[in-house]
């Protein structure tokens, strides 16, 4: 059976599903004095996945469950606004007949504050395809910290809609390919946060990789914040404010036949 909803993660440190370790890929004789993760196999204890399945594969008595996120953010990243979509798949359930209403309210008690789940809808395997593939714009607040006070007056940025071309980052690059994409960036308001931090608040086309776009990534998204203001940047924080178009979206979600 699949279950629809919406998280909020509201602490960083956190990644939406487990966070295997690259060197050991989590192997039970490989993570054995692994340096990277010390032996657990995971980079990050828990995970939004595994916090929302501890709390549901016990009520519906099921083999397993699987999560399907409508993408991702980073593990450092918030998620805010009315939260991310996601199908949660429950595998073999011995209690399909269970009512999903009150659902969230067990994970919401289990998550420690860490996370927010909206109402539970049941759904169709479709759905899962639907936000794999599904494309949105997504508004961002990104803190820029500037190695030294800007040239320009930061405000220039204020309305700007840049078109970049992104090289594949190079933290992502061990698993992307090596690509130059074409985004927009939409600049709706700068804060001055001090002498050298700034707040953006950003409406970015779907793919496009924030924290590269304030600092330029060694040249490899161009133009960035870093050039505009004419002083190197690093993003220092990032948080997701808003994924567009989810009611549309969910307008046209079908629910299976009990």
């Amino acid at each position: 059976m699949y279950l629809e909803s919406r998280y909020r993660k509201l602490v960083r440190g956190l990644p939406q599903t487990v966070l295997f370790c690259p060197r050991c890929k989590g192997g039970r004789r490989r993570r054995v004095g692994c340096p990277l993760c010390e032996g657990r196999g995971r980079l990050a204890e828990d995970s939004v996945q595994q916090i929302i399945g501890r709390s549901l594969t016990p009520l519906f008595g099921a083999r397993t469950c699987r999560f399907h996120g409508a993408g991702r953010e980073d593990i450092d990243v918030l998620m805010l606004g009315r939260g991310r979509p996601f199908v949660f798949e429950v595998v073999g359930p011995a209690h399909p007949e269970l009512e999903v209403a009150d659902l969230h309210s067990a994970v919401g008690a289990a998550a420690g504050g860490r996370i927010e789940v909206a109402p539970f809808v049941r759904c169709t395997r479709e759905r899962v395809r639907f936000w794999k593939t599904a494309n949105f714009a997504k508004t961002y607040r990104a803190r820029a910290s500037l190695e030294a006070p800007p040239a320009v007056d930061p405000a220039i940025l204020v309305g700007g809609d840049f078109v970049l071309a992104q090289r594949t980052p190079e933290r992502v690059a061990h698993r992307r390919a090596d690509l130059i994409r074409e985004r927009r960036v939409e600049v709706q308001a700068v804060t001055v946060v001090g002498a050298c931090e700034l707040d953006l608040t950003l409406r970015c086309e779907h793919g496009t990789y924030v924290k590269e776009w304030v600092s330029g990534d060694g040249g490899r998204t161009v133009p960035s914040v870093a050039r505009l203001l004419g002083a190197p940047a690093t993003c220092t924080e990032l948080d997701v404010l808003d994924i567009g178009d989810l009611e549309k979206a969910e307008s046209v979600r079908s629910v299976p036949p009990r």
